[in-house]
This record gives C-alpha cells, structure tokens and sequence, in this order.
C-alpha cells in the first residue's frame, strides 16, 4: 500500500511543531505554526482512517461493509486484524475526539490543548505507514 501520503503530513506536522517551539505566543508566527500544525493532524486523522479503511477490505473482503464502518469502527477493527495495538487504538479514539470537537471549538484553550496530543500523532502516523507498507 502507498504510504507516502502518511509520511509526509507527519513530515509537515514535525516541522511546524519545531518551528512552533521558540515563537512566542503572542507572535503571529506563533499563529502561524500552530494552524499549520492543527491542520496537518486534520489530514493526518483524515489520510490515516482512509488508508486504514483500504487495508481493512483485504481482511473482510466486501468493501460495503468497510464503507459503512464509523471511524472508530474502523479503528477497531484495525485493532481486531492487529493492524493497531491496543495503545494506538486508544491513542486514536483520543485523536478522533479531539477532531471532532474541533469543528466546534476553535478557541486558543482548545488550540494548545490539541497541540499537546500532536508530537504522539505524528509519531503514530509514521507507525501506521510503516505498517502499512509491511503488509
């Protein structure tokens, strides 16, 4: 499976968390970096549930009934066929919580609460494309 994809938005987000890091916050690179990176963990969760949702039809065979799995679905059954450990599992639940509460709250609390989950994101984008391209 092409994972390329997966890589570089893991890329992209790395690198707007190291340019994030000595800016102040009241600075607009601050600003700046912090939207790059939030916007990296959307596609991120986004491009990751799709390639996941791909790797599921090879275990379950009718792609129907990947389609019309929820996310966190998805998310089990990638657990289930081991394409998950549990503690990326439940790494990942968390993630999609927190994005979909980020359709309602832009707020600066909400913003550098979602920050704190990203560098842990990133690593496990990385993960899953590594995954990915081993099966």
């Amino acid at each position: 499976m092409k994972t390329e994809h997966l890589v570089r938005i893991a890329t992209t987000l790395e690198r707007a968390l190291e340019y994030l890091r000595p800016c102040a916050p009241d600075e607009t690179l601050y600003d700046l970096f912090r939207n790059a990176a939030i916007k990296s963990f959307e596609l991120g969760l986004e491009t990751g549930g799709k390639s996941l949702r791909r790797a599921l039809k090879e275990y379950l065979g009718a792609a129907r009934t990947v389609d019309a799995l929820s996310f966190n679905d998805v998310l089990r059954q990638a657990l289930k066929f081991q394409i998950l450990t549990p503690d990326e599992t439940e790494r990942w639940l968390q993630y999609r919580s927190n994005r979909n509460s980020t359709a309602h709250d832009y707020g600066e609390h909400f913003a550098n609460e979602t920050l704190r989950l990203l560098p842990t994101f990133a690593s496990d984008l990385r993960a899953l494309a590594e995954r990915l391209d081993d099966r």
